[in-house]
Parts: C-alpha cells; structure tokens; sequence
C-alpha cells in the first residue's frame, strides 16, 4: 500500500473503501456525482487503479495521473492531470483553464453529465500518459 497521511489509510482501509465511504458520508448530490463519475471512468477504462491521497482525494491512474474527484461545498471537481495538453471539443473543461498543465471540470448540483464526451477525455487521457511511457499507477 502507498504512503498516506490519511489516518483511516493507516486503519487498513483500501482506497476503493475509502472513496466508498467518501460517497456514503457525502449523503447528498455530491455523492451521487462523484459515484456516477466514478462509474464513468470505470467504463472508460476498466483498469484504472484508485488511490486515496492528500488527506481524502480519490485519484485515478492509468500508466500516470488521469484525474482527481474532489468535493466542495457547490461543486464536485475532476481536475486532468495533463487537462491542457487534451482535446476538450465538447467543451467539458470549464475551471482552471488558465493553467499550463491541469485543466478541470466543475460539476454543480443539478447539472447533467455528458457520459460520452467525458468517457472520451478520460481514454484521451490515458492515451497521453501511455505515449509519455509512464508506468501504471
């Protein structure tokens, strides 16, 4: 297991338990979301590995850092490690877009997810990271 500063990661807890409890403790649109996101990525690509860092972010990896699932007050947030180098035709990214490397997409109470478009980032991003020659997870 990875180092954490996380103190349930030192109780035993899997990362894929902990973004379960995550979930559940959410109790509200937040959890839905971030579960739905969660499944999304999933389908996209089946062999993604989950990691719980920075004290309770779930982050998915593919040969490198696909994305971060962080949950704010009004926003859940997918933050794309290399979200700049990435075509967004969609139009999903609509936070840090200022930025030299990340990219991310802020998903606000009520707002309907684009499976297709965002299963379509997700493989382009695991593509990126393949062609850099990086190592899974």
């Amino acid at each position: 297991m990875k180092k954490s500063s996380s103190k349930e990661v030192k109780k035993g807890l899997l990362p894929f338990q902990l973004i379960d409890k995550r979930i559940k403790e959410l109790g509200d649109w937040r959890g839905v979301t971030l579960a739905k996101v969660r499944k999304i990525i999933h389908q996209a690509i089946p062999d993604v590995v989950e990691e719980w860092k920075w004290r309770g972010v779930p982050v998915w990896y593919f040969n490198g850092m696909i994305c971060t699932g962080e949950t704010y007050k009004a926003v859940v947030k997918l933050t794309f490690a290399k979200g700049a180098q990435l075509k967004d035709p969609s139009k999903l990214f609509n936070s840090s877009l200022d930025g030299n490397i990340r990219r991310a997409i802020d998903i606000h109470e009520g707002e309907k997810i684009d499976e297709k478009a965002l299963k379509a980032l997700i493989r382009e991003a695991a593509s990126l990271n393949i062609s850099d020659g990086k190592k899974t997870s």
